[in-house]
């Protein structure tokens, strides 16, 4: 099957949110003028963005035989769209979190309130005011992506129904939980087992990422295709090692990458103290080769929100002279290669076969 001349489904996930948007202006006229910043923060969230997971639900949609021409794709487009308000949620919430700056090169919703607050003379706690407010505004989302995706599901079978929401369902309720595990990792004693400490990294890491932003849409878009049981098991089987890959891209990059491209500060997730398979990789080398001074670094900076630019850049530097990124670059090319030898194997139709594997290269080749 040839492509539909405008098959676009980023284009098409973009339009059902951009009426999210006007949708909810409107729905907060009535509450009056001091309502309207919260729609301003949902839409600078959602604007951007890769729409990978749309992207893969869209495509292993047509793989299992979607019709571009037929009433479902709409309804593939706002279930793409209610993972990117789920996306939107967890990262208002992440930030919260993490204590983050920035989100893809602008202050992140929790710092942008708290300037408000303080420019205004406001009452109160800036900060607290701050992150309340970005709190409500995952809230907030949460609450449009289960909308979106019940609308979506609305006039379809009942299996079909099931099916998709089992699965959205769950990949929400695995987000949530490893969203905690990663919170419960940061405060574990650390460095004394690194290999517990990669173990746990990669836990958070499936439960957190991988299977959030491969696994599950590709499963969503097989469900809404009334994909069988060996059909939804080949999705999981691609999805995971897939997602594994695309969540230690993005700790390499956390540490290594392009601030101009990322659009995070360097050494962002050192200064977090994010407990990545990277870090643990870099502990255990430096424990094996007897190197004091990078395991010296390690404790002292790794976490440290104070640590200046040039504390950062020496750890940063520490942790490469370990050889621990061209490790996690070897396991990104192992968990990969599985993925990618399992879907070339498959026998789906053009363009959509072509279209997954294009959409994988760029999620494990990435720069940002």
């Amino acid at each position: 099957m040839r492509a539909v001349p405008d098959e676009d489904p980023r284009a098409a996930v973009d339009a059902v949110l951009a009426r999210y948007v006007d949708d909810r202006r409107t729905e907060l006229l009535p509450a009056g003028d001091d309502a309207a910043p919260l729609a301003d923060a949902v839409e600078q969230m959602l604007t951007g963005g890769k729409r990978l997971r749309a992207g893969f639900v869209y495509w292993s949609w047509r793989a299992h035989g979607g019709d571009p021409h037929g009433p479902d794709a709409a309804a593939v487009a706002r279930v793409g769209a209610a993972l990117e308000l789920f996306q939107a949620s967890a990262l208002f919430h992440d930030d919260v979190m993490d204590d983050s700056d920035t989100r893809r090169g602008m202050p992140a919703a929790h710092r942008q309130f708290a300037a408000r607050h303080r420019a205004e003379r406001l009452a109160g706690d800036a900060t607290r005011f701050g992150e309340s407010v970005a709190i409500l505004l995952g809230d907030l989302t949460l609450v449009a992506c289960e909308r979106e995706l019940a609308d979506a599901l609305a006039e379809h079978p009942p299996a079909r129904r099931a099916a998709v929401r089992g699965v959205f369902d769950l990949m929400r309720t695995e987000v949530t939980v490893g969203q905690y595990l990663d919170l419960v990792a940061q405060v574990q004693p650390w460095g004394r087992d690194p290999a517990a400490d990669e173990a746990r990294a990669r836990a958070v890491i499936r439960a957190k990422s991988a299977r959030y932003s491969v696994e599950h849409p590709l499963v969503l878009g097989a469900a809404m295709a009334d994909a069988d049981e060996r059909g939804l098991a080949v999705c999981r089987a691609i999805g995971l090692p897939l997602g594994e890959a695309f969540q230690l891209r993005d700790d390499l990059l956390g540490v290594f990458g392009d601030p101009a491209v990322t659009g995070k500060p360097a050494g962002d997730d050192l200064r977090e103290g994010k407990r990545t398979v990277l870090v643990a990789r870099a502990a255990a080398l430096a424990l094996a080769a007897g190197d004091e001074a990078t395991w010296t670094l390690l404790g002292a900076h790794l976490g440290d929100r104070q640590a200046s630019d040039e504390q950062v850049g020496a750890l940063t530097a520490a942790i490469a002279r370990t050889g621990a990124p061209a490790q996690v670059e070897e396991l990104i090319d192992q968990l990969a290669a599985q993925a990618f030898t399992l879907l070339e194997s498959q026998p789906w139709p053009q363009p959509a076969a072509s279209r997954l594997v294009a959409l994988a290269r760029a999620a494990v080749n990435r720069h940002s």
